[in-house]
């Protein structure tokens, strides 16, 4: 046909969806206003996903009312908050995790290595003691989950120290 000079009409089922662009090619070619995690595209000041496929869809709501409105608002507070994805708050291991875990390890290694049952974690007045002078001692857990989460790891430790020592 082509031949003749007759072109055929363009196929009508044919989508227009970007087939290899990535959330993070959004967030270059929006800037500030989209941010990419786990691999899906958010607005930033309205904390929603976008269809990072279409093009359309991302200019239809950065035109909307409501973005327009929340970006105000967003800008007001002054306050930079990025929604994440499930899976990115999960694997975020943060200082106070961390810190929270040594606290609970060292009270538990002091109350074996002074006698002290662990039953008296559980009265009041030390709970109250705890939470108003420790920082993290609001967090040290009651006694069975002490014994059953904690007391195992000091127990090794203590195994392995002396072990060590015996050598």
């Amino acid at each position: 046909m082509e031949r003749f000079g007759v072109k055929t009409a363009p196929s009508r089922n044919r989508s227009k969806t970007a087939l290899y662009v990535t959330p993070q090619d959004r967030v270059t070619e929006f800037g500030s206003e989209l941010h990419e995690d786990g691999g899906k595209l958010f607005c930033t000041s309205c904390n929603v996903v976008l269809n990072h496929v279409r093009k359309s869809a991302i200019n239809d709501h950065l035109k909307s009312k409501t973005h327009t409105k929340r970006k105000a608002e967003f800008e007001e507070q002054n306050v930079r908050k990025k929604q994440r994805t499930l899976t990115a708050s999960l694997q975020c291991n943060s200082a106070a995790q961390t810190e929270k875990t040594s606290v609970i390890q060292d009270f538990v290694k002091m109350c074996l290595e002074a006698n002290i049952p662990l039953e008296k974690a559980d009265h009041p007045s030390v709970r109250a003691f705890l939470s108003r002078y420790v920082k993290n001692g609001s967090s040290i857990p009651k006694s069975e989950q002490l014994r059953k989460a904690y007391l195992p790891d000091g127990y090794d430790n203590e195994n392995q120290l002396i072990n060590t020592e015996d050598r």
